[in-house]
């Protein structure tokens, strides 16, 4: 394993509140900024950022996607600023518009990973006129979307164990190789196999700075989880549902959805919204990159 993965182009750097904020740009290979930039929402994980789009990036050129793409680094992970603090689903979307506003300046095409969802959710919300469609790639379970946590315990576990001593010996045990690809195979890719080197020295490299903890603790204590299905009723912006014929759940509420039911819970309860099965399990940029950059072009070609 390398010391560092290198970019595939310069990383670049805005302001939200007094926070460093990294992304990368890849322009239009012919120059013409007329068609909607992509905007990539990586997941949270043990070492993930925005690198997870890499794949995802390289097929899209090498299909004659022409599109530019904005690939930014969420706050906590990445190269972008690691605060200590508990993230919260309206920081990373407020981040976002932050850069929709004074970077891209004009409306994007939002692709997000899993259960990142919920911030796709509230930059829409928040700032429509910023978002002209959405990609949802491997969507949590329409149970886990539809039903709170309680705050009480997200606070509970964030106070006596994600932002304590112990939350330290936890990251040291999750970003063993061991760990990161028994539970790859387990709850992520449809084939042990493809948990390929590429994919454990992405999470090995990003896990390194123990900081990048807290996003990872706070996605894990759960502030994520609410019941948006009022939000997903009301979004009007066309978009694409995308789910992997092995998709899974590690939420107990969703272990029972088969991919068909997901998809179904999807075209009915988000207001303007079609949904698609294709092979994979549940991180289908990176398992199933070219048939998900496909679906991906002909949704954006139509809007």
């Amino acid at each position: 394993m390398t010391d560092s993965m290198p970019t595939q182009n310069p990383v670049e750097y805005y302001t939200w509140q007094r926070y460093r904020c990294a992304y990368e740009f890849d322009p239009p290979p012919d120059g013409d900024s007329s068609a909607s930039p992509l905007l990539l929402v990586h997941p949270i994980g043990v070492g993930l950022s925005r690198r997870f789009w890499y794949r995802f990036c390289r097929e899209w050129r090498h299909l004659g996607g022409e599109n530019a793409i904005y690939n930014p680094d969420l706050i906590g992970c990445g190269e972008s600023e690691k605060p200590p603090v508990a993230y919260q689903v309206e920081d990373w979307a407020e981040q976002l518009q932050e850069l929709i506003k004074t970077v891209i300046k004009q409306p994007v095409i939002v692709v997000v990973q899993g259960a990142l969802l919920p911030v796709a959710i509230a930059l829409a919300k928040k700032y429509p006129d910023g978002v002209r469609g959405m990609v949802l790639s491997g969507p949590p379970a329409w149970p886990v979307m539809t039903e709170a946590s309680s705050d009480p315990r997200q606070r509970l576990l964030w106070n006596l164990f994600f932002d304590a001593p112990g939350g330290r010996l936890l990251w040291i045990y999750a970003r063993r190789e061991q760990f990161l690809k028994s539970f790859s195979i387990r709850q992520l890719f449809a084939e042990a196999k493809d948990v390929d080197r590429e994919w454990l020295d992405l999470l090995a490299v990003g896990s390194r700075e123990a900081r990048s903890r807290y996003a990872v603790f706070s996605f894990l204590a759960g502030f994520w989880r609410k019941d948006y299905a009022l939000d997903m009723a009301n979004l009007s912006q066309p978009t694409l549902v995308v789910i992997g014929d092995r998709a899974s759940s590690i939420s107990r509420s969703g272990k029972s959805e088969t991919p068909e039911d997901r998809k179904q819970a999807y075209e009915k309860g988000w207001k303007n919204a079609r949904a698609i099965v294709i092979p994979g399990r549940n991180v289908l940029p990176y398992e199933e990159t070219e048939r998900f950059v496909k679906v991906t072009r002909e949704f954006v070609s139509q809007l």
